[in-house]
């Protein structure tokens, strides 16, 4: 039997954590649940111990069940069937083991009938079911749209919706249209309050919707007439049970086709808002959106495993002149680089998870009491990380999640080509993650910021000042010392010019702290565990090498290429 959870100590080191003794504390705040729920932990231990339990269960579900019916589900996909969506054979047996299971509803509060458990155990089950099938994960994984609800909801709609997403209910976030993609502002859908009825009504077409026939669905519409910018929309939700929203269509794609991806039309649907008036856009999407990315870099560093262990098992089953594949330098350095570049991966995706899951604790139990002054402290300051590694983890996990499956791809050779082995779908299903929830473009666009206010800088030099990192290992600290002294000149360079300067580079800044962040965090992971120290090792050389070039590219350039890549834009 396969199990997902524990044939990968990866997951197991970072749920072991140090920090996850401060999450615990926040989550569980003060294990108060322990004697109204006879399944509450009573202190640290419990809750780790059910934490593993759980995470072994799901495990076997996506080895056991998802894992096998990837192919299948690929092949069939779903379809509409009277204006709504009919799943493919495998996916429903997907849904009914995961509900079976017990792993819906992982993150919410135990009075809504969930299980209480960080957004790291979330984000782990994530990054198995995508190692499973990157679509199946679509589907579950939207469950995290009930976070939102959690945060920004009544009690009443709370009270209403929260138990059914325990109970399996499907969710999605209803976004996109026609002609508003990126540019969310843009969104046209209209909601207006029917005085007769006593409730929103929702008219217009959704494009590009994720699971768009989920059971509950979150809806961004303009509320406030004559509006056509971002203050004008709000957050509704809507209730499949209204039948009110039909299928237009499901996108033929090019991967993650058990997903499906919809047109939809709502026709006077009922909805209910969500906190308040015109923050639809301006406060809640973002928070869906970050929620989202999050998800995506799980998705992302799911399909690298997935696509890594295909390649691993290939090299070593797959001759040619007279031995293993694997034993040919050119096949193991792609599979060294490989493992670097997923490690590193998985490393900033749980780095930034701690983050993100600090600050929202701590915002959760700013609801039920006053925060101290040091409290509010560490909130702002785990908000500005988790702010500032998420666009960057979106980034870094999708882009080598496409790197990975290609190199994959490559090591099989022309089999690799072939529907007969699953690094065929591997490869399609990564495409899209650096694509939707935010191009990587637009990632670099949320995270130059953090470039420019100096937060990967001073986050950079906490690194740098830690003491934790094995003592052989002298060397690469030093050249990430190096490293971090011409990032800072490069910033400055850049930032000396105009606003277009900054844009203009902003994606090599980026990334080159990226690297030294992810250097970093596998070196931490090396002191702990001897396993990681050639990917450790590896990491930093491909750091190297890239921050060099970029570093080289922003000193030898001018403000006269800008014009040179422009006149491109001007010739057509």
């Amino acid at each position: 039997m396969a199990n997902f959870f524990s044939d990968n100590k990866d997951l197991q080191y970072h749920l072991n954590h140090p920090l996850m003794k401060k999450i615990v504390e926040l989550k569980e705040k003060g294990f108060a649940d322990k004697d109204l729920y006879d399944y509450a932990p009573a202190d640290f231990e419990d809750a780790m111990d059910s934490y593993r339990r759980v995470l072994t269960i799901a495990g076997e579900v996506c080895g056991d069940v998802i894992a096998v019916n990837a192919e299948s589900v690929d092949h069939e996909g779903p379809k509409v069937v009277n204006d709504h969506v009919e799943y493919a054979p495998g996916t429903v047996k997907n849904l009914e083991a995961i509900v079976k299971a017990g792993l819906s509803g992982l993150t919410l509060p135990r009075k809504y009938d969930g299980l209480n458990f960080p957004l790291v155990c979330f984000v782990m089950t994530n990054e198995m079911v995508a190692r499973a099938d990157a679509g199946f994960e679509n589907i579950w994984g939207l469950q995290d749209c009930a976070e939102t609800l959690n945060e920004f909801a009544s009690e009443e709609l709370k009270a209403e919706y929260l138990p059914r997403v325990s109970a399996g209910a499907t969710c999605a976030m209803d976004l996109t249209e026609p002609d508003a993609g990126s540019d969310l502002q843009a969104v046209m859908l209209k909601a207006h309050w029917d005085e007769a009825k006593g409730t929103w009504l929702l008219n217009g077409v959704k494009r590009f919707i994720t699971k768009g026939d989920g059971d509950i669905s979150l809806v961004l519409a303009r509320s406030e007439e004559g509006t056509t910018d971002a203050r004008g929309l709000s957050m509704f939700v809507y209730d499949r049970n209204s039948m009110c929203v039909k299928v237009r269509r499901i996108e033929n794609k090019l991967g993650i086709k058990g997903s499906p991806t919809c047109e939809l039309v709502f026709t006077n649907a009922p909805a209910k808002l969500v906190g308040d008036r015109k923050m639809g856009l301006i406060k809640y999407v973002m928070s869906l959106m970050n929620a989202a990315r999050l998800g995506i870099g799980a998705q992302s560093t799911g399909l690298s495993e997935a696509a890594y262990r295909e390649a691993l098992k290939y090299a070593h089953e797959r001759q040619q002149f007279g031995k293993p594949i694997i034993e040919f330098p050119a096949v193991y350095e792609m599979l060294s680089n490989m493992k670097a570049k997923l490690q590193g991966s998985r490393a900033l995706l749980y780095e930034t998870t701690r983050f993100v899951e600090i600050y929202k604790d701590y915002t959760h139990l700013s609801h039920d009491r006053k925060l101290t002054p040091e409290e509010r402290a560490e909130m702002k300051e785990y908000t500005r990380l988790a702010d500032a590694f998420t666009p960057l983890l979106k980034l870094f996990s999708s882009e080598y999640c496409n790197q990975l499956a290609y190199d994959a791809i490559q090591i099989h050779g022309g089999s690799g080509y072939m529907k007969d082995y699953p690094i065929e779908r591997i490869y399609r299903d990564a495409r899209i993650t650096n694509i939707y929830e935010g191009t990587s473009q637009l990632q670099v666009v949320a995270a130059i910021r953090h470039v420019t206010t100096g937060t990967f800088l001073n986050k950079i030099l906490e690194y740098e000042a830690q003491d934790n990192y094995p003592s052989d290992m002298d060397s690469v600290r030093k050249q990430l010392v190096e490293l971090r002294k011409e990032y800072e000149a490069a910033v400055e360079r850049v930032t000396s010019g105009d606003n277009e300067q900054i844009d203009f580079h902003a994606r090599r800044l980026v990334e080159m702290a990226g690297h030294i962040i992810i250097t970093y965090l596998l070196m931490r992971q090396a002191a702990e565990v001897e396993d990681y120290r050639n990917s450790a090792e590896v990491y930093a050389k491909l750091a190297y090498a890239k921050n060099k070039e970029a570093a080289s590219y922003i000193f030898n350039s001018c403000c006269g290429d800008i014009d040179v890549f422009k006149a491109v834009i001007d010739e057509q």
